[in-house]
């Protein structure tokens, strides 16, 4: 008897133990880069780790990370730059190139325009409607004070103060700023060409055609214009604090909602305004274009026509090898440990680490992208891919949905009448005034009344459809693994101290 029960207490300890034998085999794995997805990593970091999936992960720019992977310091980046626009304009890749590297798709963004205005009565604007050309001019200083006729254009006629326009920016190379200018050109091309030709050699450009700009002026005529910060928490943190007066500026809409930074509503193709949640993420981006190695081209996003687009949306990756099935790969990992613990990690994200993205600023995967994160697994292990549905992925858009937190609010001049209305353009719903240098300020023609009253700063009531605040990741605490190693702590001495009872007696 005594026997049967030393060897029952041995057992259950050492199920308890082993009942998750991933947990105490996976190697640890670094990654760097990218701040656009910085918010989604850490979700999926804590979901992962909680999991025991051993990952961890530095926001550093995406030309650092990718730079980083090359030189085999991390074992995975993260990136909206691909590595031809980064040796294009002198950010460095060829590192990577020479160790391989496949894209992987791994959320869907949207960078915001971020702004801290007030009117002539000191009140803090929060309703900023821009056009895209006015965005474009905005940010190639071809508009230069906040009372330029082509912004009260679409803001009820009535003009801001007359300030000069600060713009905040990054330091150094960063796949946001590619992301965003490149949105720039395509908006303002003419202004654009402009901006580069009286920048030239100043880290702006001149690129080759195709090539997305990763670098503001560091010096030169436009330079003392711009306040640039190290990364994107900074900008929205300065933003959010209105910290610098009168300043507009872009970042990652996941950092506007932490920070509580005030938005631009952004004109589509449709002549509707439209701010980053995730709905409009998913609708600017089924006219991205994907190409063979699943990089993006996003002229097909800024002039996507469905009413719900917001027109600067766009993809982060993950940067990592592969064995097969890419011409650039060249070989996976030395450690089977760290193939096993990314492949982990990127079932992971595709499908449990999406439930969060709408309510923390991104919008899920599409069904084919997550599932496109199991065929990276593929062409790095050699393996069939494991196929993804409804059944086996909690990802949202596999159930019809994009979770919580996916709506936009109501555009606050909507209940005025519109833009359109507003800015004496026809009725609610037509084509919104073409901006630009020509551009007259409409005059509102919808009353408002004091706490709509648009020189006071708009309705709040639009505010009540806002995300549930970000909460620093899913599935916090304790993962199945970690549940196992507890009850093994708590149950296994009561096991022995039974057996050694029972040997007293005996």
């Amino acid at each position: 008897m005594t026997r049967r029960l030393a060897a029952l207490a041995l057992t259950v300890l050492g199920v308890l133990l082993f009942a998750a034998p991933e947990a105490f085999a996976l190697d640890k794995i670094t990654g760097s880069g990218s701040t656009y997805v910085g918010p989604a990593m850490a979700d999926w970091q804590n979901g992962a780790n909680s999991r025991g999936i051993p990952v961890n992960y530095a926001t550093r720019g995406s030309p650092t990370g990718v730079n980083q992977y090359g030189d085999r310091t991390v074992d995975f980046a993260g990136t909206e730059a691909e590595i031809t626009s980064l040796i294009a304009a002198g950010g460095g890749g060829q590192s990577a190139e020479q160790r391989g590297y496949q894209y992987v798709p791994d959320v869907a963004g949207a960078v915001a325009v971020m702004y801290n205005v007030t009117d002539a009565a000191g009140n803090k604007v929060d309703y900023l409607h821009l056009t895209r050309e006015v965005i474009g001019r905005i940010f190639t200083r071809d508009i230069t004070r906040w009372s330029d006729p082509a912004i009260s254009a679409t803001n009820g006629g009535k003009a801001l103060p007359d300030q000069p326009i600060t713009l905040l920016g990054r330091t150094g190379q960063s796949g946001t700023t590619a992301l965003f200018y490149d949105f720039v050109a395509h908006s303002a091309p003419g202004p654009y060409r402009t901006f580069v030709q009286r920048n030239e050699g100043t880290g702006i450009g001149p690129l080759p055609e195709g090539v997305r700009p990763i670098q503001l002026p560091y010096s030169g005529p436009d330079a003392d214009f711009y306040k640039l910060f190290a990364d994107s928490e900074q900008i929205a943190q300065a933003v959010g604090k209105g910290s610098v007066p009168f300043s507009i500026g872009y970042d990652e809409f996941s950092y506007a909602l932490r920070y509580h930074a005030p938005t631009a509503w952004v004109e589509n193709q449709a002549r509707q305004y439209t701010q980053p949640f995730a709905e409009n993420i998913a609708a600017a981006l089924t006219k991205a274009d994907l190409r063979p190695d699943l990089s993006q081209k996003l002229d097909g996003v800024y002039a996507n026509p469905d009413p719900k687009t917001y027109p600067i949306s766009a993809y982060s990756y993950l940067m990592m090898p592969c064995t097969t099935g890419r011409d650039t790969c060249r070989g996976g990992y030395d450690a089977a440990g760290k193939t096993d613990t990314i492949t982990a990690f990127l079932e992971h994200i595709a499908c449990d680490g999406q439930v969060n993205m709408a309510r923390i600023g991104y919008s899920p995967l599409p069904p084919n992208l997550s599932q496109e994160m199991m065929n990276s697994n593929a062409r790095l292990t050699g393996r069939p891919a494991k196929q993804l549905n409804a059944g086996n992925c909690a990802n949202p858009t596999f159930h019809g949905g994009l979770g919580a937190g996916a709506a936009s609010p109501p555009d606050p001049f909507e209940k005025l009448g519109g833009v359109a209305k507003l800015t004496g353009n026809g009725p609610s719903g037509a084509a919104g005034p073409t901006t630009g240098p020509s551009s007259s300020a409409g005059t509102a023609t919808a009353t408002a009344s004091p706490e709509d009253d648009l020189a006071n700063g708009g309705s709040k009531n639009w505010r009540d459809a806002a995300p549930a605040a970000y909460d620093h990741g899913g599935d916090a605490g304790f993962g199945g693994w970690a549940v196992l190693v507890l009850a093994a702590a708590i149950v296994a001495p009561l096991v022995v101290r039974g057996v050694l009872r029972r040997l007293r007696r005996s």
